[in-house]
């Protein structure tokens, strides 16, 4: 499960936040966020992400309440299986916000370290 800290707030790592942020505005199955992860990925030169890695990471997230899987079964004539779509909750968005806001003060925090002391921006 997705960590909380001593105020009782959720830690994403940094899978739950990219999977958090694929499923904004969209609801996808497994393979989609997979496949969009690891495009990104490879546009950075970072590993691409296994699939043993990304669906024990969804169930946490499930059982934490940031996402939510719903079981659907294949259009009348489409030869697919069925597939589990997530979308993001409002406990998902919080903790995307929190985790943005907390990067932002970071790079604030980085930029005032730069400038010599007794000089004003």
């Amino acid at each position: 499960m997705p960590k909380k800290n001593q105020q009782g707030v959720i830690v994403l790592s940094a899978l739950e936040l990219d999977l958090l942020t694929v499923l904004m505005g969209e609801e996808l199955y497994g393979l989609e966020l997979l496949e969009r992860i690891n495009k990104a990925r490879s546009k950075v030169g970072m590993n691409k992400l296994g699939i043993g890695s990304l669906y024990p990471t969804l169930k946490r997230m499930e059982k934490a309440g940031l996402v939510e899987g719903e079981f659907r079964e294949p259009v009348a004539g489409e030869d697919s299986p069925r597939r589990k779509y997530y979308k993001l909750l409002g406990e998902g968005q919080i903790a995307i916000s929190r985790t943005q806001a907390y990067r932002n003060l970071l790079a604030e925090e980085k930029d005032k370290s730069f400038i010599p002391e007794g000089k004003q921006v």
